[in-house]
């Protein structure tokens, strides 16, 4: 996407996908979004979102358009069903794991507090509850290349049908 406004459908979007974390459209080009972050993403039962972490500047908000879901937050687990909204302040450890019988749709919005596109300054923090959805690292860490390997970083792909 070129600078400046713009309409997209999700569905004639850019798609990425991780056999680990699911689907996602980012909604951006190459060019990230300066504020906000925002992604509709598709997860299968087990699929966690992403590593659990901790961002000290920034908040997370979460929305689950449909499907089932578990919520951890500071070491508790919370199941989430269609309409669910999570809001987690700066500092807030947390993740969103796909659950019940078929697939989720969430949709996921960040603030990017450094105006450049980038959420600097995430904890990823060992988390016994979190590590049950596979969703852990297994040593503390600030740095997404170590909370996240090589073989789960997402690829593009073609829109596959998965919102309704």
């Amino acid at each position: 996407m070129a600078a400046g406004w713009f309409v997209v459908n999700a569905r004639e979007a850019r798609w990425e996908s991780s056999d680990v974390f699911g689907r996602y459209c980012p909604f951006e080009g190459e060019e990230r979004f300066p504020q906000l972050g925002i992604n509709i993403n598709v997860l299968e039962p087990g699929q966690p979102l992403g590593m659990y972490h901790a961002e000290p500047g920034h908040q997370e908000d979460f929305l689950v358009l449909e499907g089932e879901c578990v919520l951890v937050v500071e070491e508790q687990t919370r199941e989430l069903r269609r309409w669910d909204f999570v809001h987690c302040p700066p500092g807030v450890a947390h993740i969103v794991v796909g659950a019940g019988d078929g697939p989720s749709i969430v949709l996921a919005v960040g603030t990017r507090g450094d105006g450049e596109g980038v959420s600097r300054g995430v904890v990823y923090p060992v988390s016994e509850a979190a590590a049950r959805y596979g969703a852990s690292v297994a040593q503390e860490t600030t740095e997404p290349r170590e909370a996240y390997p090589p073989a789960s970083r997402p690829a593009p792909v073609p829109y596959g049908g998965w919102l309704p």
